[in-house]
This record gives structure tokens, sequence and C-alpha cells, in this order.
């Protein structure tokens, strides 16, 4: 325009005078279309299911961006949406989604895959518009962000019957034909024999119970972890661990997990052993979550401390089942104090690229606990976690 005064052109004056109008009212119209800002501003809501989800498995995020009014419904119109993921969730990859309009809201739906358990960020909502000419475009970021928390992987392993609860335990625990007074009651399970139902509680709580004795042979388990440094090892120890406890839960028995830091409030804190049903799988994952490897000085001492508080706690007749590294010698021999008033299951974890005198002391752990009447089998992280567990109940004394 400046231009076309000094020269005198009126015609390119003009011209570049509506110009100059035409992106200042472009900035203008954009920044009161500003999907974010005002009274009129938009609503994001986001939901994840299933949530938790386990590592390795799927999840679906539904995003709907809603406008309360006419003034939010023009604002609605063109927005592009974009989505933000942390990389655990997304692969590293770009989302995509399938996108739903109405007059009033605009709907996305995408498919996630935790590689990891932990705690995940999703969003903010990333959304893009424009003003009527196109001549500005703008970003802004839309509603806050959600945390999608991810349970560890885990696998379902097979618990023979009778296998860890023999018929001699049976018999020196009590009454194989216990009274209904010496029975808790469980949710029924497949493959639970149909005599145990109680059916007179079944038809109370509209679904079928079963008669949990203890005396009867399901023993409590506790569940030890040695958390290793390695990030790998570590979570294929969690992995496993948790599968355990499951496992043994799922067959009836009371299970508690002794290793990992207990979150603030939790029950487990102070040792108590977890029913089975659907509240006791939650707690017990929900533990997993957030355990990192601790301090080289600090693993051993985090077993020691899980060692006393079972031994203060337990009542005898127990079964451990103990996922550790290689120990020292006072470990070893903490250790085992356990198998005097316990059934001792263990899987000690070993490598072939770790130094000779780790392997040595993995070996000397493997030799102690048998000695101590622990039943033992050496693992490999990494190793498939249905062999390791059947090599551990194969394993000799």
């Amino acid at each position: 325009m400046a231009l076309g005064i000094a020269l005198g052109a009126v015609d390119l004056a003009q011209i570049s005078a509506v110009a100059l109008l035409l992106v200042v009212g472009a900035f203008v119209v954009t920044a009161l279309r500003d999907p974010g800002r005002g009274r009129h501003r938009l609503r994001v809501h986001r939901s994840v299911s299933p949530s938790p989800v386990h590592a390795g498995s799927e999840a679906h995020v539904s995003v709907e961006v809603v406008a309360d009014d006419l003034t939010g419904r023009v604002r609605l119109g063109g927005l592009r949406l974009g989505e933000q993921a942390s990389a655990e969730l997304s692969g590293g990859r770009p989302l995509r989604a399938r996108v739903v309009r109405t007059h009033r809201s605009v709907g996305l739906t995408y498919p996630v895959h935790p590689a990891r358990r932990g705690r995940w960020e999703l969003g903010p909502l990333i959304v893009t518009w424009k003003d009527p000419f196109g001549v500005v475009r703008s970003s802004t970021a839309l509603g806050g962000q959600a945390v999608i928390a991810v349970w560890p992987a885990v696998t379902d392993l097979p618990t023979p019957r009778g296998f860890l609860v023999a018929e001699p335990d049976r018999v020196s625990l009590g009454a194989r034909s216990p009274s209904t007074d010496d029975s808790s009651l469980r949710e029924y399970q497949l493959g639970d024999d149909l005599r145990r139902v109680h059916w007179r509680s079944s038809a109370r709580r509209g679904e079928l119970v079963v008669r949990s004795d203890e005396r009867a042979g399901t023993r409590p388990v506790t569940v030890l972890l040695d958390l290793p440094g390695q990030v790998d090892a570590l979570d294929w120890t969690i992995s496993l661990g948790a599968s355990m406890a499951l496992a043994m839960l799922d067959a009836g028995h009371p299970v508690r997990l002794l290793g990992p830091p207990s979150p603030p409030g939790s029950d487990t804190a102070d040792g108590v052993h977890a029913r089975p049903g659907h509240a006791a799988r939650a707690e017990l994952l929900d533990r997993m979550i957030d355990v990192q490897s601790p301090a080289a000085a600090d693993a051993e001492d985090q077993l020691l401390t899980a060692v006393r508080l079972h031994l203060g706690s337990s009542n005898g007749n127990e079964i451990v089942m103990a996922i550790v590294g290689p120990l020292s010698a006072p470990t070893r021999s903490a250790l085992g104090q356990l198998a005097t008033g316990a059934e001792g299951w263990a899987m000690v974890r070993t490598d072939p690229e770790w130094s000779v005198n780790d392997r040595h002391e993995a070996e000397r752990t493997v030799s102690q606990l048998r000695k101590l009447g622990w039943r033992v089998c050496a693992v490999q992280p990494g190793d498939d976690l249905r062999d390791s567990w059947s090599r551990m109940l194969g394993a000799r004394s």
C-alpha cells in the first residue's frame, strides 16, 4: 500500500488496503472462533475401555468434543482434530481414528496397544481451524490429559488339582467333610466340584457360590518377589509373579504378595492374604503398576523385610512361592527359615551373560535353598512363563 501511494498508483493502494484488511479480519475471526476460550468453549470427554488394561492387550479410546450452544456449534464446524498419546501406547506411530460428526459433537474412536505396564498419558486434543477465507490457520490444545493405567502382562497358568495341595495336606489340616461353620464362601469357578455349591446362599445372591474351606486344603499362599535392577528382567519377574498369584487365587487360595512396596492405604501393606475374587485380582495387579527397580543396595533389604514380615505373620502350613536372583549368604539363611513352617517353591534367576561371580552366586542360591528344603529351579528372564511355572512345579528339593 505504501508503494502504491508513493507511485501514485491509486488502484494498487486500494488493492493493498483490501488485502491488509482481509488479513487483519482473518486474525480477528480466527481469534473469535478459538474453541478453547470464552463462554462458548467446547467440552472434551475422554474414556478408555477396558481400564486398567493389561500390557500387550488392546484398549479402545473414545474422545467426544461437544458444543453446548449455537455459537459453540459454529466453532465446532470445520475443526480438524488430532489426538496425542505416549509412545508406550501408540508405538511411536500416528494414531488412526474413526471420526463421527453430528450437529453438536465430533467423536473420535481409536485403539491403543500399551507395550509396557505403567501409567501413560493421553491428550490433550490438538484442534486446528482457519478463517472462512483460508488466510489464517491456528491450533490450540483442547481439554486436559488422561492417564491410562496399564497392568503387567499375565499368562493363564495351569494349577493341577491336588498337586500343590495333596491329600496328606487335607488330612493334616482337618476333616475332609467340614461343616458349613468351618467354611467361607467364594464365587463358583469353572472346574469346582458342584457338590460344594452352597445352594441357599447362591439363591440369595443370584450367582453360584461354593464352600471354600481353609481346613480342607485351601492353604494360604505368599508370592515373594526379589526385584532385579534391569528393566526387562523386572517386567518379566513382575509378569511371572502376577501370573502365579492370580493362578493361586483362581484355584481358591488366599494370596498375598510380598516384595514390591505397598501403596499407601492398601490392606496388603500389613501382609493380609486376599480372598479369591475380582477385587483381590484387581488389588494385586494394581500393586504392580508402579513398581520400579530398586537401587542395588536396597534390593536385598526389601527382600529381607518381606521375609521378616512373613515370619511374623505366618500361621504355619503355608505355601511360599519365590522368584529371586543370586542371594548373599545371610539372605539365603533367612529364606531357609521360611521352609521350617511353610512349603517353599522357588525360581532363581540366572543369565549366561552375567559375570562368572554372579552365575556362581545363582548356582549357590539354588543349591543352598534345596538343602534348606525348598523345591527350586533355575530360570532366565525372558523364558516362557508357562514353561518356567512347569519347571518349578516339577522341581526337586
